[in-house]
Order: structure tokens, then sequence, then C-alpha cells
């Protein structure tokens, strides 16, 4: 993408309806951006199907999950799993007898892994080992599901695999220092992508992050031609991130987290799209805001760009709704410190010369840097130590906040989709909740055309 293709428009559904079929293709765990899609899928009255991962055995073998696990996991997603495993990646597959490649990464030492080889000949023989097991499960899912897909209802496949770090020690120490490192403590990520375990993680990131998007459409391709046969729906969904646009001295503005390793696959996950919309299918990237997670908490610093969302709120006419926005953040500061004070730090921030180069959408992911982190951290460190309760932030009620939105805005915006790849920014987050919390119509406001994209820079 040359530039960002922002979502201008609040549209509602009118497409799906009760005894349609939600089918989300990753298992849910915890916070994330799919609990919003799924509570507007409810919603809507669809019948709820997902799918697991499995698990690892003992013996490293994957396994459906048992009576308990399936119980757990049906009453956390609140409809039917398929319980045939659908692990991605080839960090824990090999040849019979074989070291898996996260093994291979267990061999290396804190004082080797930038020098430490891999033969790629061997890894790509598990590579093969585990498309052909994720394959073949998927086969079997698909026969499944085509069998809970009464004739005439529409479908919508939520794409939600992400991920794909190897659990090697020596990883996650480096990791530790690159993502949370200051000072001396600081690590380029740009040594990581340059080794060899750097480019084996990029690999195993494009097998669970993107690719899993096409064997996703490829063999679903046999259930959606029944679907569009029988004069019904198909949409295909999945979750971007490639910067946002945060409001920036005044103005929304496309700004990212650096370094955002997983970028490339999240990039080769756009392509996808591209590819099946050329082809007449209706899948589509949505590209979300920064929100906390499970799996993003480990990028210290990610969670700074979320703040701004307050001044969205308002500079969008959130009124009295996003004043208690304002009021229950500042509930959560300790005294002494406002909202005005952490606004200014990340005003501060925005504005330092060690960010400028880091605007420049073309050049994304970047490396980061040695001044960058230690600003981006910093500030991230200063910020939390102006909360009362560590384990109550204020980005955890923004990240909230953003995954409702986002759930309502991709929801309505799959009825009509308007392209492969779309980038949800703040202003049109902001207006969907002022949206919904004012009580406002379903349609209105209308946003008059150009409206996004004269307030959207990109440097």
């Amino acid at each position: 993408m040359e530039n960002p293709i922002a979502l201008n428009r609040i549209a509602e559904n009118n497409v799906f309806r009760r005894g349609d079929v939600f089918v989300l293709f990753g298992e849910l765990f915890g916070r994330g951006y799919a609990t919003g899609l799924l509570d507007e899928a409810r919603r809507a009255g669809m019948e709820i199907v997902g799918i697991t991962v499995g698990r690892r055995d003992e013996n490293n073998s994957l396994r459906p999950l048992d009576a308990e696990e399936l119980s757990a996991a049906e009453d956390r997603l609140g409809g039917r799993i398929i319980n045939i495993p659908l692990m991605a990646g080839f960090d824990l597959d090999a040849p019979a007898g074989g070291p898996t490649p996260t093994d291979l990464l267990a061999s290396m030492t804190l004082e080797s892994w930038e020098q430490d080889k891999l033969d790629w000949d061997y890894i790509a023989q598990c590579r093969e080992i585990a498309t052909a097991r994720f394959t073949n499960s998927l086969s079997q899912v698909m026969a499944v599901l085509d069998g809970m897909i009464a004739e005439g209802r529409n479908v919508f496949f939520a794409h939600t695999m992400a991920g794909g770090i190897p659990k090697a020690k020596v990883f996650l120490v480096v990791a530790n220092r690159i993502y949370k490192g200051r000072g001396a403590r600081h690590m380029s990520s740009q040594a990581l992508l340059d080794s060899d375990m750097g480019k084996l993680i990029l690999q195993n990131f494009d097998e669970v992050s993107a690719i899993t998007f096409r064997h996703l459409i490829d063999f679903s391709a046999a259930i959606r031609e029944r679907v569009e046969e029988s004069g019904a729906q198909v949409r295909y969904t999945a979750y971007g991130y490639h910067g946002t646009a945060v409001l920036i001295d005044g103005n929304y503005r496309w700004q990212t987290y650096t370094n955002y390793t997983q970028g490339y696959a999240k990039m080769r996950l756009e392509g996808i799209a591209q590819d099946a919309w050329a082809a007449g299918i209706k899948a589509t990237v949505y590209n979300c805001p920064e929100i906390r997670t499970n799996s993003s908490d480990v990028f210290t610093g990610i969670e700074l760009p979320l703040i701004p969302l307050l001044l969205a709120l308002k500079k969008e006419n959130g009124g009295q709704w996003a004043e208690d926005q304002w009021q229950a953040c500042q509930q959560l500061l300790a005294d002494g410190f406002t909202m005005n004070d952490v606004i200014r730090k990340i005003t501060e921030m925005q504005a330092n010369e060690v960010m400028r180069p880091f605007y420049d959408f073309s050049a994304w992911p970047m490396a980061n840097s040695q001044a960058q982190s230690d600003l981006t951290i910093g500030t991230s460190n200063e910020i939390t130590q102006m909360h009362r309760d560590g384990k109550a932030m204020i980005s955890d009620h923004l990240s909230a906040l953003v995954v409702e939105a986002t759930g309502q805005l991709i929801f309505g915006e799959s009825s009509a989709p308007s392209g492969p790849v779309q980038w949800l920014n703040h202003d049109i987050v902001a207006r969907r909740l002022n949206a919904s919390h004012l009580k406002r119509e379903p349609t209105a406001p209308s946003i008059a055309p150009g409206t996004t994209g004269s307030h959207l820079q990109v440097a």
C-alpha cells in the first residue's frame, strides 16, 4: 500500500440476520479485537461457530480439546467449536525423530545467536510438514462446517490468527531487550532481522498471521460457491496493523509503534486480501488502532497512541459522554496527577525530533533506534507510574472502547465492503463511539466526502 486508505463512513449491517453463520477462524483467548466483532454477530442473532488450535501433549503431539477444555472454550465463545486442531506455524513441526525449529533455536546462546546459522533446507521440510498438517485438518474442518450451514444462510468468516513466536529462551531474552530495553539494555531490532533466528521467526509470523488467511479463503471455496449459488452472501475479514492516524497537533496523522516485527506478515496479509478481492471475493483486512492485548503487552509503548483517542472523542462532538471518559481515566491516576499531565507527555513525545523519521508511512516497518526506544519506553514507564494501580490502566479502559468500536465498524462495513484494505483511524472510531453512546440514529450522522482525508497526514 502506498497510502493508508481510511474508512470514512459509518455503515450499518443490512445483510446478516438471525440464523446466519459467523465463523471465528482462530481460538478466542482473553483480551482482543475479536470480542467486539463477536458481540455484533450475537446481536444480529447469528449462529457462532469456532475452531481450536488444539493443545500439545507431553510428547509434542497435537491433540483436540478434552471434554473440560472444549466446554470452557465453547462457553467463552458462546457457540459450537469444531474440535479438530488447527495449530498454525511450523515452529513445533519436524520430520519423525528430528529436531523442531524451536529445538534448533534452543541450542543458541546470548553470545552466539547473531552468528548462529540454520539449515534452511531442513527448515523448509519442517514448514512443508506443518502446511500439510494444517491443510489436512482444515479440509476436515470445512467438511464439518459445510454441514452446519443451511441453504440460503449468509456466512461471515472472521480470521483472527496472529503471532507465531517460538518458545525459545534466547529469543524471549532478546525480545525483552528490543521491546522493553533502554540505555545499556537497548538492542537493535535490525540485528534480530539480520540473524537466522530472526529470519526463521519472520517466516513463522507469515505462516500464522498471513498465509492462514489464504488457506481459509481457498479451502472454503466449495462452501462459498454453494452459499452464493443459493443467493446468499459470504464475507471474509482479517485484523491487520499498519499504524493508525491519531490526533497530533490538532490533525489526524499517521503514526506507528516501532519496531513492529510482525508488520511484514501484516503486509503480506493485506496482499492476500487484495488478491482475493481481484478474484471477486469480498475479503477485507481492517488495520485497527493500537490496543493492549495479552500478546501486545510485550511491546512497551504500543499503548501510548491510545491516549489521544480522548482528544478525538471531544473533537468528534462526543459531548458529555466524551467528558465522562476523561473523568473515568482521571479516576485511574494517582493523587497529584491529571489527564492534562498525561496528554502533555504524549504531546511532547509526538513532537520530539527523534520521532520525526518514524512518521514515514512508506518506510514501515522501520527498525528501532536507541533514541527512539529510550523516548518511547521512557514515556510509557513514566505514564504507568502516574497510575493509582498498575493493574488498572487508562490504556485498558480505552482498549475496551476501541474493541467495541472496531467490532461495530467492521460488522457494519462488511455488508458492502469498499475495498480489500481499510484503516480504522481514531476519527472514525470516535465517531462510531459517540454515535452509539449518544443514542443517535444508526444511520446518522453521515460523513461528508473528504472529511477524513483532509485531516489525514502522512509525513
